[in-house]
């Protein structure tokens, strides 16, 4: 795969940054109703589970394409096997593949 072709995060940090920034500019010049602010809350809050479950379809993707937890670790900001392990131990409670989590998220989303 090529470096143009390679899946890419639909949002990185230094995205969320940037808005925060602008989106604080507003909020300190009066030009963000508290209502406003409340439904952006909601926003985030489910744009930050869908984040948390495409890191989890992503981790059992890295196991199941050879990955080992010692690879993985570093990501969880953690210098053990630990955090991943636990939670592909949490995730294999309801689901064995990133197959079958796509399946959940997909059920998820129309339910």
């Amino acid at each position: 795969m090529t470096e143009d072709s390679r899946p890419r995060a639909p949002i990185t940090e230094a995205d969320v940054l940037a808005w925060l920034e602008t989106t604080a500019a507003a909020v300190e010049a009066g030009e963000v109703a508290p209502q406003e602010l409340i439904d952006l809350l909601g926003e985030l809050r489910r744009a930050s589970a869908a984040c948390a479950d495409a890191s989890d379809w992503l981790l059992l993707a890295a196991r199941e394409s050879g990955a080992s937890l010692r690879q993985i670790a570093p990501v969880f900001g953690k210098g053990y096997v630990r955090a991943p392990a636990a939670r592909l131990e949490k995730l294999h409670r309801q689901a064995q593949t990133s197959g079958q989590w796509l399946a959940i998220l997909r059920h998820k989303q129309t339910a």
